[in-house]
Order: structure tokens, then C-alpha cells, then sequence
């Protein structure tokens, strides 16, 4: 009896309709960006990958067993992305925006001298993407164990340097312009590794906060 009930309750989680939701607002606004972003190359090298982990999501979703706050974390990050692909990354208003809200230039405030949103973008990788990494390889192993804990991190930096090499890949290969605007380094030398650790950063701070008992 409990082996039915057990698994009636996966059928249902397996058609939870939160996470349909959140994908049919995401698509929503992924097309309303799609239109007339700042530059179109741009754009569509931004979402290959996009487009490429869709079908791995709806995988993850079919087979059910992925918490809401995991699927959240998921449409953040997506959302954020989204909106540095439009804009391209270094040039997202994000801090004309914060002067229209708060009254206040953000940048001048911490001393930046650079657009920070990439920055910003890879600590939210780390963030809000280890909760379904975390779901996904505990899976195979225990919950709250040392491998529990230890490998969605290293997933998660190993995906920060693997990205860090298509944007080099992709800077020695396109044409100049295009290349250089994919890689956003804007002139900083420890651009990839800087990205890296705020990916890795933001990793531990989701595994610190309890990320890992969903």
C-alpha cells in the first residue's frame, strides 16, 4: 500500500504545473527581449545554450523529484540571463536603472568602474543553479553526505571554466567585434577567472545556506 501510495505521489509531482508556469512566463518574456535586442549576433550566441538546455530541463521535469525552489532558482537565473543577452552583457543599464529607482548611481556607490553585470550573472550561476544540481546527484547518492555536498559544487566550477572556453573559442574564431563583445571582458586581463570564483562563490553560499535539504 505504502509502494502505491509512494508512487502515486511521483506521478503527481511528475505533472506539478508550477514549473509549466514558470516556463510558459519565461518564454513569454524570452520573446518579448527577442525583439530588436542591441545586437542580434549577439543575441543568438547568447541563446544557443539556452536553447540547448531546454530539452534537458524537460527531461529533468518528466522525471519528476525536482523541488519548486530547485525549478525557481532555474527561471531566475534564465531571467537574468535573458535580459544580459538583450542588452549584451556589458552594456545592461542596470545602473541607470538603479539611479531611476533609488536615486543613486549603484557603480559610483562600490567604487566600480566597469559593468558588473556578467559578474553578477556567473555568482547567480553558482546561486541558483546548485539546488537542482544538488537534487539531480542526490539521485545516486545519500543526501548529506560529503559526495552529496562536494560534487554539485565542482560541477558547478567545472561548467564556470568549461563556459569560460567557449567564450575564448568563440573570441579567436568569430570576427573581432562580435568575438569580443561575446566575451565581455572589457579589457580586464583576470576576466575568466574572476568569473569563475563568483561562480564557485556563489556554489558555496546556496550549499552554506542550506541549499542541500530541499
Amino acid at each position: 500500500m505504502g509502494r502505491i501510495s509512494q508512487a502515486g505521489s511521483q506521478h503527481v509531482r511528475k505533472r506539478d504545473r508550477y514549473a509549466i508556469w514558470l516556463f510558459v512566463s519565461f518564454m513569454v518574456f524570452w520573446i518579448w527581449l527577442a525583439i530588436s535586442p542591441v545586437s542580434r549576433p549577439d543575441w543568438l550566441l547568447e541563446n544557443v545554450l539556452v536553447l540547448a538546455v531546454i530539452p534537458v530541463l524537460a527531461c529533468y521535469w518528466y522525471q519528476g523529484s525536482i523541488s519548486r525552489l530547485a525549478w525557481g532558482g532555474v527561471f531566475l537565473f534564465l531571467i537574468f540571463h535573458t535580459v544580459g543577452a538583450h542588452y549584451t552583457y556589458s552594456k545592461v543599464p542596470y545602473d541607470l536603472w538603479g539611479q531611476i529607482l533609488f536615486g543613486f548611481s549603484l557603480d559610483q556607490f562600490l567604487g566600480f568602474n566597469r559593468n558588473q553585470y556578467d559578474r553578477w550573472v556567473h555568482f547567480l550561476y553558482g546561486l541558483l543553479l546548485l539546488p537542482l544540481i544538488t537534487e539531480v546527484i542526490g539521485r545516486s547518492y545519500p543526501q548529506n553526505t560529503f559526495l552529496n555536498r562536494c560534487i554539485p559544487v565542482l560541477i558547478i566550477l567545472s561548467h564556470a571554466a568549461l563556459y569560460e572556453l567557449v567564450e575564448w573559442l568563440a573570441a579567436i574564431t568569430l570576427s573581432s567585434e562580435l568575438g569580443q563583445t561575446y566575451l565581455g571582458s572589457q579589457g580586464d586581463i583576470w576576466d575568466a577567472q574572476k568569473d569563475m570564483v563568483l561562480a564557485l562563490v556563489g556554489a558555496l553560499v546556496a550549499s552554506s545556506l542550506g541549499g542541500l535539504q530541499l
